[in-house]
């Protein structure tokens, strides 16, 4: 049996509407779209948290970040800690003999000790905070410290001033899988586009001229880190190994409407990004900041041009690679492979329950149903402490009418599941009240 090589790659910030394929019509995205013709497109694929750093943990851990051990976001500030030391999907590969290399943004720990070498990556490119200049890779969001260069080969620090760091991480990335295309690999992408601060080319820009601004910045950011997948793609075909090659896309929470997004010079609340009319933004447990587009794509054994509506998250992947390529289960993982499912375009074997927390928001969904416990609608909005939404997500995606008087029963239930989930880690919700 032939090993696949793995493909992640992952926006930052990237809305379930911003993408071609799952209904974006103003944003071009025709790599995405390529990638989702050859492959299987995720649509009700959620992230495990609502904001960066734990959304990352999940995914390459394949454990719930209260379990990863990151909850919150961590902080650019040097010697901050980050992932705790545990399984990763990288150490896991490189324990079956895979090369690993990450490419892009970290942002799970900054000191010795929490950097991606240090957990299971051979080869490093990017950098470790949560975001940089597009073109002097500096970290200018730290509070109360100076700016610091973060722009890493490895364990050196590197400079590049003046290239834009989407095409850098794209063109890196596509030179790991041409130098290690006869060996089975991991190639982690985590693009930092279209995080803030909002940066893209002219060529890019000026593909969208009747945009409004803010959608036009957004647009361009986009489009550029669509060309970076394309280059990932085009490296794939170049080297014949496409066919042997899983490839999953997805964005590591919903868009942002942070203030420090900044726009020709103006602090705004900037709502560029698309949730594709899903409720809430990033920071938010509604659908619009936990709900994300999601692709993946293996010519020799996934179907292509086919749509997976199951509920999955990024903890499946971890247990979905590992059954790929025929490596032992993840005892701890959290989430559960979906491979037979999407080999096959059907559910799941048995109906779950998939859970979040951040900050006093806990959510909870089972089949069509879900529901969000003191809610908001973005990050640095206020909590609605006490209150909760029941909906019917088949019936109504938005999450518009809360039915809990309706079906007392559903919303009793799901109530008890996630308060019992939420004991299970100690959750305390006291510092919100």
């Amino acid at each position: 049996m032939t090993r696949p090589n793995i493909v992640v790659i992952y926006a930052d910030d990237l809305g379930y509407g911003d993408v071609g394929c799952f209904g974006g019509d103003d944003v071009l995205t025709p790599h995405l779209d390529r990638l989702a013709a050859r492959g299987v497109r995720l649509t009700n694929w959620y992230s495990n948290s609502p904001v960066c750093s734990p959304s990352r943990a999940a995914l390459l851990t394949g454990r719930h970040p209260v379990h990863a051990g990151v909850q919150e976001i961590l902080g650019g500030k040097r010697g901050t800690a980050g992932l705790p030391a545990q399984p990763t999907l990288a150490s896991r590969l490189q324990d079956e003999g895979y090369r690993t290399g990450i490419f892009g943004k970290w942002h799970l720990g900054t000191g010795s000790g929490y950097r991606p070498l240090d957990r299971g990556f051979e080869q490093h490119f990017g950098f470790l905070a949560g975001c940089v200049d597009y073109y002097s890779h500096i970290f200018y969001w730290g509070q109360g410290q100076n700016p610091v260069h973060d722009l890493w080969d490895d364990e050196r620090e590197v400079y590049d001033n003046g290239r834009y760091l989407t095409e850098v991480i794209a063109e890196k990335a596509a030179d790991f899988i041409g130098a290690n295309a006869a060996d089975p690999f991991l190639c982690y992408v985590p693009f930092n586009a279209p995080h803030y601060p909002m940066h893209a080319p002219k060529e890019y820009v000026d593909r969208f001229p009747d945009l409004p601004d803010d959608r036009r910045i957004m647009a361009a950011m986009i489009a550029a880190m669509d060309d970076g997948v394309g280059r990932i793609l085009d490296a794939l075909d170049e080297a014949g190994i496409a066919d042997d090659t899983i490839v999953f896309f997805s964005s590591d929470n919903g868009p942002s409407t942070e203030s420090r997004n900044w726009l020709n010079g103006e602090e705004i609340d900037y709502q560029g990004g698309s949730t594709g009319g899903l409720r809430g933004n990033k920071g938010s447990l509604y659908e619009g900041g936990i709900r994300v587009p999601a692709i993946v794509s293996w010519p020799g054994a996934l179907p292509r041009g086919a749509e997976w509506a199951e509920p999955g998250a990024m903890t499946d992947i971890v247990p979905t690679v590992l059954e790929a390529i025929g490596a032992p289960a993840a005892d701890d993982a959290d989430g559960t492979s979906v491979l037979a499912a999407l080999r096959a375009l059907e559910p799941l074997p048995a109906e779950r329950t998939l859970f979040w927390e951040y900050g006093p928001q806990l959510a909870a969904r089972r089949g069509p149903w879900k529901l969000t416990t003191s809610p908001r609608e973005h990050l640095g909005g206020p909590f609605v402490l006490g209150a909760s939404v029941l909906a019917n997500l088949d019936e109504d995606p938005a999450e518009t009418v809360d039915l809990s008087a309706q079906h007392p029963e559903i919303a009793d239930a799901l109530r008890a599941e996630l308060e019992e989930w939420a004991r299970s880690f100690g959750w305390d919700p006291a510092p919100w009240l």
